[in-house]
């Protein structure tokens, strides 16, 4: 694919043309030539009036007001020179005059040029009458002159009407781009009125349950007393696992309300050190864990690590909620530049929770997945040949996965 500047490429051929321009003004002008005079002092004059009309043309659309009062002087030096020595150019050397006022009308500002079309008015007439004041009569020009000469106003006026239609796109491309930036803001607008809307309904319907949950919670832990030990320790679990889960909430709702989603959370993001206290509170709800971690995973990126301690997070409520008092073995592997992550449980030991329990949406694991492709790995799940189930992931450690937490 070209990398070319599509600005610079037109540049380019505007100069290319502007050189072009030089020569095809002239050619007129050297083929009339043959037949107005053919002596070697009119070629030499039509010769050097060429080179300077070929070189300023070529950079008329930087200087067009210079370009065109150095060709028209120089016109006006060679023509009233040429009377004195009875030298006759073609009329038609008028022609480079004319694309210099081109230029004058459609690449400078609206006065200067008209301010140059009056001023070269001005000095064609003053040489018309200078010519016929001091030239022999045959050398004066006529009305021949005057059918050369108008060809120049008509010259300025397709400048000026070139620039105007410049000036037109430009205002039409201006207004396109305001309406895409407004276009732009409404869909902004639009997406954080969303995000509001998502925010106030997670918190209508998910964090009161979560408070609600903690308040009763506490309220058994206030009567702790009346129960067993063991039902105690999972009170315990139970209120910290709902304080935990609500200020994650109150978190994730307060970067769905910023349209930036910069606030900062107000608890540090979990990490893989945070594995033996799942472990621990599984163990405390009747599965068995065993957890093995190979390598330094404290160096991995933080985004690597939340994926992580999500995967094994996600394992273990599902081994509650589906294989009651089965084996759960983790081993981790932070060797490679990153995670090697498998999660297997056993089949369940207790009474499996019939089907209008609440056994979840089933999206946990595809959620997770979603995680942990965005991060350039990929995760695995699926009925082992023993009646449990097994979960793989690998996450590797790459660049972009020292993004934002998630």
């Amino acid at each position: 694919m070209s990398s070319r500047n599509p600005t610079t490429g037109r540049a380019a051929l505007g100069a290319a043309a502007d050189r072009a321009a030089g020569l095809v003004a002239m050619v007129p002008a050297v083929i009339d030539q043959a037949t107005t005079d053919t002596s070697a002092a009119a070629w030499a004059a039509l010769a050097g009036y060429g080179v300077v009309a070929a070189a300023g043309l070529a950079v008329r659309r930087h200087r067009p007001l210079a370009v065109f009062g150095v060709i028209l002087a120089v016109l006006a030096v060679v023509e009233v020179a040429g009377a004195a020595a009875e030298v006759k150019l073609s009329g038609l050397a008028v022609l480079p005059v004319g694309f210099a006022l081109y230029a004058v009308g459609a690449y400078s500002p609206r006065r200067r040029s008209i301010a140059a079309g009056v001023l070269g008015g001005v000095l064609i007439a003053g040489g018309l009458l200078v010519n016929h004041l001091t030239a022999a009569e045959e050398w004066r020009g006529g009305s021949d002159v005057l059918a050369y000469v108008a060809v120049l106003p008509v010259a300025w006026s397709l400048g000026v009407a070139a620039h105007s239609r410049r000036a037109l796109l430009a205002a039409a491309e201006g207004r396109a781009a305001d309406a895409r930036a407004h276009q732009h803001l409404l869909a902004e607008q639009a997406a954080a009125a969303e995000r509001v809307r998502i925010a106030r309904d997670m918190h209508d319907v998910v964090a009161h349950s979560l408070t609600l949950l903690v308040v009763h919670a506490e309220t058994l832990r206030a009567r702790s007393d009346r129960l067993p030990p063991w039902a105690r320790t999972g009170v315990d679990d139970l209120a910290a696992a709902g304080r935990q889960a609500t200020a994650e909430m109150r978190d994730l709702l307060g970067v769905l309300r910023d349209d930036t989603g910069g606030i900062a959370p107000r608890s540090p993001a979990p990490t893989l050190a945070g594995l033996d206290e799942l472990a621990d509170t599984a163990r405390r709800s009747g599965n068995p864990v065993t957890l093995a971690v190979t390598g330094p995973a404290g160096r991995l990126p933080r985004p690597v690590q939340l994926a992580g301690y999500r995967v094994v997070q996600e394992c273990l409520s599902n081994a509650r909620r589906h294989a009651p008092g089965a084996d759960v073995d983790i081993r981790l592997d932070t060797g490679a530049p990153g995670i090697d992550l498998e999660i297997t449980s056993g089949p369940p030991r207790g009474p499996v929770p019939g089907p209008d329990s609440a056994a979840g949406s089933g999206l946990g694991l595809a959620g997770l997945a979603e995680r942990v492709i965005a991060l350039g790995g990929h995760l695995s799940a699926g009925p082992t040949a023993g009646g449990g189930f097994r979960v793989a992931a690998t996450i590797p450690a790459t660049e972009g996965s020292h993004g934002a937490l998630w």
